[in-house]
């Protein structure tokens, strides 16, 4: 009997559970399964928290989440292929729904069996070895503050790489009078009505936040591009200028000359991937990349390919590309398909990272993601789902930005699993301070 180890419950984590009870459903005897997360919920970033810095137990708390968080991307692009939108929530919603939203739709389908049974809580995975043909996992409950062991033949890392912020520093910090923080530890931009704030970064977290704080009223946001600006027509009050020089004072001053009073700056500066629970020989070291190297489909470590990372990848697909690498991990442990020999893996690992390395600009990068999880998907059962519509709508979804970044959460794409369309939302997203679950889904009677 096979014996594997699921280090993460967020979304990844929970596709690999997933897989798993599909293969049990379809009478296939399944490994013995443990999975350790060490929040006190199954969720990952979705399951949202007030904590910033450390926890109760004095771990760093992972969560990035925060309040008033919008999906960015149509949700018809991370739709399940097994669980639509339609069948969880008994009627089409709206393309941009809020994190309680998704949230709930992700939970919704892993709620209706045993899966929680098989995860450990409130546990930090603390050590992974490899010798003698078997993982050694060594492993702390928070709660009792009690070590123990365990072996494994498999082990699957699906922590993410949205939890330990990179924090560059740039002169001044040490002296400026106002709040210096990292979108990791942004909650709640009410904080910043009537502020100025900086924003530094030039991707989605960066747009985002700076949205945020403009949406629901600060001053002023300035936000400082290292390499290229993102380049969105930004509404009044909002701008983009070139790369922070230093703060001096309350002063944000910029490479190119502007200059800028500031109560607070928010490092949208990325993560790293980090495995401090892992032994070199087994961790993977990359920036945020498209194919990170060293992983056979992105998924199985070159070295061991009884260790498997699920969703290293930098994303426009998410949970569905989430869920064919689970799969395809599933079946590989199971036996159902053969890794080929190293050679192979080595010549298929750097054909896509040249593939990679040759992109220039979004639409290539959806095309290669869109082509990457085809591929993945060709290889299991995972169930039909139009990744050519998905395509699309990245595209689309792409140029709407373009032409306003303040309405392009107010478009409707159509389900590349039930083809329904998703209705225009009640109210436009600029002007919808309440994203709970009840006020999104109560359309009004037309």
């Amino acid at each position: 009997m096979t014996k594997i180890a699921i280090i993460g419950a967020g979304p990844c984590g929970l596709s690999m559970l997933r897989s798993f009870e599909q293969a049990e459903i379809k009478g296939e005897k399944i490994p013995e399964i443990v999975c350790f997360d060490k929040q006190d919920d199954w969720g990952g970033l979705w399951n949202y928290s007030w904590r910033t810095g450390s926890d109760q137990y004095g771990d760093p708390v992972p969560n990035s989440m925060y309040r008033y968080l919008w999906s960015n991307g149509p949700k018809e692009c991370l739709e399940f292929a097994d669980y639509s939108f339609d069948e969880h929530f008994g009627k089409p919603i709206p393309s941009f729904p809020p994190r309680e939203v998704l949230y709930d739709y992700i939970l919704g389908r892993v709620k209706r069996g045993n899966l929680k049974d098989k995860i450990k809580f409130n546990t930090t995975v603390t050590d992974v070895s490899y010798n003698n043909n078997s993982f050694e996992l060594t492993y702390r409950d928070k709660k009792d503050d009690s070590i123990n062991k365990d072996v494994f033949d498999y082990v699957v890392v699906s922590t993410g790489h949205f939890s330990v912020p990179f924090i560059p520093e740039y002169p001044g910090m040490k002296s400026f009078p106002g709040r210096i923080m990292h979108s990791h530890d942004f909650r709640d931009a009410e904080e910043f009505r009537d502020k100025n704030v900086v924003v530094l970064g030039s991707s989605y977290s960066a747009e985002d936040v700076a949205l945020q704080c403009h949406k629901y009223g600060a001053k002023s946001v300035t936000i400082g591009y290292r390499h290229n600006p993102m380049g969105f027509k930004w509404p009044e009050g909002m701008k983009e200028v070139y790369h922070l020089d230093r703060l001096e004072g309350n002063k944000a001053i910029f490479k190119d000359g502007y200059e800028q009073e500031a109560d607070a700056v928010i490092l949208c500066t990325g993560y790293l991937h980090h495995f401090p629970f892992i032994s070199e020989d087994l961790k993977l070291k990359t920036s945020n990349r498209l194919y990170p190297p060293k992983l056979y489909k992105g998924v199985v470590w070159q070295n061991n390919q009884k260790l498997m990372y699920l969703g290293m990848q930098d994303q426009f697909h998410t949970f569905n590309m989430f869920d064919c690498q689970a799969w395809f991990a599933r079946d590989v442990i199971m036996g159902k398909i053969k890794v080929p020999n190293n050679t192979e893996i080595e010549q298929d690992i750097n054909k896509w990272v040249a593939m990679e390395e040759k992109l220039e600009n979004p639409d290539q990068m959806i095309d290669f993601q869109t082509e990457y999880t085809k591929d993945l998907h060709s290889l299991s059962d995972y169930p039909k789902i139009d990744f050519e519509l998905i395509r699309k709508h990245f595209k689309e979804w792409e140029h709407h930005k373009v032409e306003n970044i303040m309405t392009y959460r107010n478009k409707s794409f159509s389900s590349p699993v039930t083809g329904s369309i998703g209705p225009l939302h009640h109210t436009p997203w600029e002007t919808a301070m309440d994203d709970s679950l009840k006020v999104f889904l109560d359309q009004p009677k037309k």
